[in-house]
């Protein structure tokens, strides 16, 4: 029996510290497509790993920029989730974010093949990463995940 957290080593790296940002203006949610890494191709927050020595809040506001192109302040924690991913144990921190200018054009980057507003009803609709309609919803950013 091959257990799902897994490797192809057999092995699970980490946990590994990331951070999410959770961004809504207009009744539209900011997602990022995957285009390296793991989840390739599916649509996610923008963030990524928290770097050494770096706070969260930084993280959050960097891995924004990066993949986005766009400026922020962090919020409040909005929550908590592990994931197994590849072989990949991330602890995800994800935190409200708002925007400085938000009528800044996007600009995909980073990790990021693609970035997209998507009105919220239409959000648990997309290819998105395992779990994250499921915690939106759970959390209050989504109303309905069916």
């Amino acid at each position: 029996m091959t257990d799902d957290r897994s490797g192809e080593s057999g092995t699970t790296t980490g946990p590994l510290l990331a951070v999410g940002a959770i961004v809504v203006v207009d009744d539209r949610l900011l997602l990022i497509r995957r285009g390296r890494g793991v989840a390739v191709g599916q649509w996610s927050l923008p963030g990524g790993v928290v770097e050494p020595g770096e706070l969260l809040a930084e993280a959050v506001v960097r891995e924004l920029a990066e993949e986005t192109g766009l400026e922020g302040v962090c919020g409040p924690l909005v929550g908590l989730v592990e994931r197994f991913i590849e072989g990949h144990h991330y602890v995800i921190l994800d935190h409200r974010v708002t925007l400085l200018e938000p009528d800044s054009a996007l600009t995909a980057g980073d990790d990021a093949a693609d970035v997209a507003w998507v009105p919220l009803s239409e959000v648990a609709e997309w290819p998105l990463v395992d779990g994250l309609a499921e915690f939106l919803h759970d959390h209050g950013i989504l109303a309905t995940i069916t």
